[in-house]
């Protein structure tokens, strides 16, 4: 099972959620997506921690080998169209930063760990909500 966290998720993991940590510790793969890190980096900017959380992501990312950072490719991009028109055709628009975190996940195959109802709306999108 391969697993991509969400802005959300990330957030309530370091706040000492077992779920998600169980989620991910039996997960084989972790994907971090560049559009959750620059959320998360742009959160911890307007933070008094932003030091710690960028130590704390960075050994997030490092953990055993398991965590993989996935970038926005042209395959993404793709992904990203065809989700965001057939959201568009069924009048159910997400944020767009949602949509490119979807795409990757649909991308790699990974179930995405968020806390966010609007993914429903994305069919095919695998989510396992904590």
């Amino acid at each position: 099972m391969k697993a991509l966290i969400d802005t959300n998720c990330y957030t309530a993991l370091m706040k000492g959620d077992e779920n998600v940590a169980r989620f991910l510790d039996d997960s084989e793969l972790v994907y971090l997506s560049t559009i959750v890190a620059g959320e998360l980096l742009t959160g911890f900017k307007g933070g008094s921690m932003e030091r710690q959380n960028r130590l704390w992501l960075k050994e997030f990312v490092e953990k055993g080998g398991k965590t993989v950072v996935v970038k926005v490719g042209m395959e993404t991009a793709e992904r990203f169209a065809m989700i965001k028109d057939a959201l568009k055709r069924k009048g159910r628009p997400i944020p767009v930063n949602d949509i490119w975190i979807a795409a990757q996940c649909m991308e790699t195959g990974a179930i995405l760990v968020s806390r966010d109802a609007h993914f429903d709306a994305i069919e095919g999108l695998m989510v396992w909500a904590p």
